[in-house]
């Protein structure tokens, strides 16, 4: 009997916020060219998940953060996430430092700031992410 061997790959998605608003890119590319997204890409060869996104934040949004402000809201694995194929993304959080601007970079055809009840319909499956972010940070908030 022969085993199915499924290839993984391995990404980590932000949730940038600021206020009562979140930090979305426009996909340059395809799958769901044209269409909003959080920041996010694959991990490196080597890299931990929190180093990949940070600097996929900064690659694609301007936005420099530190990882120890980072806060894992969850791991996603649902196999179909992702038309391209099997995707784990680790999602992280965080509240975008005083004073910063966001400029499209890398991926990013443009950003914008959405506040989290006008959310379009998101990429992938970042509308839930950026729900149980949300959650979360009001919960942390008090």
């Amino acid at each position: 009997m022969s085993k199915i061997v499924e290839k993984i790959r391995y990404t980590a998605d932000v949730v940038c916020f600021k206020d009562d608003s979140v930090l979305l890119i426009e996909r340059k590319w395809d799958p769901y060219q044209g269409r909003f997204a959080l920041p996010g890409g694959h991990v490196d060869p080597g890299e931990t998940s929190l180093a990949a996104a940070v600097r996929e934040l900064e690659e694609e949004t301007g936005l420099a953060v530190l990882a120890g402000d980072l806060v894992l809201v969850g791991v996603y694995d649902t196999p179909d996430r992702d038309p391209r194929g099997r995707y784990v993304s680790a999602a992280y959080a965080v509240e975008a430092p005083e004073g910063t601007t966001a400029e499209a970079g890398d991926d990013a055809a443009k950003v914008k700031w959405v506040r989290v009840e006008d959310l379009p319909p998101l990429a992938f499956d970042h509308t839930g992410i950026v729900a149980d972010a949300w959650r979360q940070h009001r919960a942390r908030q008090g």
